[in-house]
């Protein structure tokens, strides 16, 4: 079993080319089943999840983000937005380590399931924050981290690390 999660985390690549095939309700429900399923701080969960399929809003989040233009081709795109005020009163920023979380499960959950996706940054880009709030009818109080298109992989990618030897400090830097 512990190899084949490795080998999924080694495979989890970003895709940005998408091919014709649907993300079934099914696969978006495990999806998001897998994203929270994620550790946070007190296990507070502050995390909320937008899941858009219909053309005109990808398009909206294509006009708005120079780096998600992907996701006019994928079939779907989920949000993970965080809720500061759901994290610890004195730590809210704990809410960007938990939907973090939240997203790289959701990664590893497509890998999984045999489709594509990319993280495409939102927070911590104020104008960017700005128009996916208008975009997706966010309230105030919560936080769009990123977009992420998923569908069906229109790329093939090595599976790989980017371990590096000189980025690691034993016993103290």
């Amino acid at each position: 079993m512990l190899s084949s999660v490795l080998d999924a985390m080694y495979a989890r690549r970003s895709i940005r080319k998408f091919a014709e095939g649907a993300v079934t309700d099914a696969q978006v429900e495990l999806l998001l089943k897998a994203a929270m399923a994620a550790p946070s701080a007190g296990n507070r969960q502050p995390w909320h999840f937008i899941v858009v399929r219909d053309e005109e809003t990808r398009r909206k989040i294509v006009e708005s983000h120079p780096h998600a233009r992907m996701a006019l081709e994928a079939p779907v795109v989920i949000i993970p937005c965080g809720q500061p005020d759901l994290s610890f009163e004195d730590r809210p920023a704990f809410w960007i380590q938990d939907v973090s979380a939240a997203t790289e499960n959701l990664l590893m959950a497509a890998v999984a399931l045999g489709l594509g996706a990319v993280w495409c940054g939102i927070y911590p880009n104020e104008e960017r924050v700005v128009e996916a709030r208008a975009i997706l009818g966010i309230p105030e109080g919560v936080i769009p981290l990123c977009y992420v298109p998923v569908g069906v992989p229109g790329e093939t990618k090595e599976p790989r690390t980017q371990y590096d030897e000189e980025r690691v400090h034993r016993g103290r830097w």
